[in-house]
């Protein structure tokens, strides 16, 4: 990630390859803080579209591994927690947009909440509608209500695991082995939800670290 995404610490992104997974944990954790805030600090403090553009669209150029190795291992209710989680969510979404779509739009028939209203997606939601989602969900991060951003991303998540238990139900009788792979990703996507919702709590109070 290059420099000047970062105020008031700098890192390089040679810096980020050199994190190695045995490296003293109280300095990736700590690493890892750092570079959440100096990251959305710096972002919200720009005027710089292309900035925001670069960000949303950072793991498009450079992979997962650099923001896995900073962030993935911080506790879900921290800054770095809930900015991997998004990333995370993004990143599935561009791999599978079909896929997604269709657990989405079988989510809200079966979600009776307003999650649907809270995350914020057109209708009918498919491939290209799911994945423009994706990257405004990214962008408040960056720009805009950081709580609400973190609200849509935990109302997404919701939905996509009410999806994943719908088909789940469906494929039980006939496909036992998809069955259960679907409702382990409804579990892990209910999951992010939670975690999500708190940092939102969290941040509204002015305590997400």
């Amino acid at each position: 990630m290059a420099d000047d995404f970062h105020k008031p610490t700098k890192y390089s992104g040679e810096w980020f390859d050199r994190v190695e997974a045995g490296e003293d944990p109280a300095a990736v954790m700590r690493a890892a803080h750092e570079t959440a805030h100096a990251l959305v600090d710096r972002a919200r403090a720009s005027a710089d579209p292309d900035l925001i553009d670069r960000l949303v669209a950072y793991t498009d150029r450079h992979g997962i591994d650099a923001l896995a190795e900073l962030w993935a291992r911080s506790n879900p209710r921290t800054l770095p927690g809930a900015l991997w989680r998004i990333y995370l969510l993004r990143l599935i979404i561009r791999q599978d947009p079909i896929g997604t779509s269709l657990l989405y739009q079988r989510g809200t028939e079966t979600l009776r909440t307003i999650d649907a209203a809270v995350a914020g997606a057109p209708e009918p939601t498919g491939p290209d509608e799911i994945t423009a989602l994706a990257d405004q969900i990214l962008r408040g991060v960056f720009k805009g209500d950081f709580a609400v951003a973190l609200d849509r991303a935990a109302a997404f998540s919701r939905i996509l695991a009410s999806g994943a238990t719908s088909l789940a139900d469906d494929a039980e009788p006939i496909e036992p082995g998809r069955a259960t792979d679907l409702t382990v990703r409804a579990d892990r996507l209910t999951l992010t939800a939670e975690e999500l919702d708190s940092c939102a709590r969290l941040y509204r109070r002015g305590d997400l670290d």
